[in-house]
């Protein structure tokens, strides 16, 4: 077992003073990244996914508070927990038009900041589901993003992405480049999707080596496609330098029979309901995960997507 990493904090202030008393308080706990304004945090956000954001409304508030909104409207960063530091006779009925879950006075930062930032998270660990590896959502998000699309009789597709042949490498190299080949993956899956539809689009993490991705349906099989091609180019590097040139894990099984492994791949099953109507979301995942079974049958990574329209289940 390695060492936990430790949990990151962005505390966003342009008062020095309070920058530095918040690293003070908390980096003995925490990582601890510092800007001075909620845009020039943006892409640190996007990137990273903070466990907490300490953001100081005195300063732009109405710009900086904008883009928290936004940011919050996300599915992906509605759990990441923001606690916003005040002014004094600021009026805290303000908050409650903005997506913060707790607050303290600046005058208290010294003395409260530690406690209230383990507070904030320690709430958010008891009531949220986040994948702790890549801090995507988890199951219970993911169902709840298809089943509120679907009620809303929203038109959408299902991405359903799944590793190949990650087993022999999480044996061969051990669980930590395992996890990190896993991490990758869901960062890199988020990243495309993210940039291809921005608004909209989710990102989440069932479990192990599975993912789920939700686009509008004339944009997900081109994402598909890089999403293969950036994996593809990326995954080698994970593999040791002979292995990496052989293109395979050797190993012996348990008999002494070598045995021959390729390179992970990875198999995306793509699903929509504009052809035929889905009233659960069991029965979309249960679609796209036979589409990823079928791309699983091609030696290299690729991706299925099911055309049948409802007359053709009949």
């Amino acid at each position: 077992m390695g060492d936990h990493p430790l949990k990151t904090i962005v505390v966003i202030s342009q008062d020095a003073v309070l920058t530095d008393i918040g690293k003070r308080c908390l980096e003995s706990s925490y990582r601890v990244i510092s800007f001075k304004s909620m845009g020039a945090a943006l892409d640190y956000i996007y990137n990273a996914i903070p466990h907490l954001v300490v953001i100081d409304f005195d300063i732009h508030e109405a710009t900086s508070v904008a883009i928290l909104n936004d940011l919050k409207d996300d599915p992906l960063f509605s759990q990441m927990p923001v606690l916003a530091v005040l002014p004094v006779n600021y009026a805290v009925s303000n908050l409650f038009g903005f997506l913060v879950e707790d607050y303290l006075w600046k005058f208290d930062i010294d003395r409260e900041l530690a406690n209230r930032a383990r507070l904030c998270l320690t709430r958010t660990e008891r009531v949220v589901e986040i994948n702790p590896l890549t801090r995507l959502p988890g199951n219970i998000s993911i169902n709840r993003q298809i089943q509120d699309r679907l009620d809303r009789g929203e038109i959408f597709a299902l991405g359903y992405a799944d590793l190949d042949h990650f087993k022999p490498l999480n044996d061969q190299y051990g669980f930590s480049r395992g996890d990190e080949v896993i991490r990758i993956t869901g960062r890199l899956i988020l990243n495309i999707v993210k940039n291809t539809q921005p608004k909209g689009s989710f990102t989440g993490h069932i479990g192990g080596d599975d993912f789920v991705f939700i686009m509008e349906r004339l944009l997900i099989e081109n994402t598909a496609k890089n999403i293969i091609d950036s994996f593809d180019s990326l995954i080698p590097t994970f593999y040791d330098h002979q292995d990496k040139i052989r293109g395979y894990l050797q190993s012996a099984d348990r008999q002494g029979r070598i045995q021959h492994f390729p390179i992970i791949g990875l198999s995306i099953g793509i699903t929509d309901n504009a052809s035929r109507p889905f009233q659960h979301y069991g029965e979309m995942t249960g679609v796209a995960s036979e589409m990823k079974k079928l791309a699983k049958r091609s030696p290299e990574s690729s991706y299925c997507i099911d055309q049948r329209q409802e007359k053709d289940l009949k």
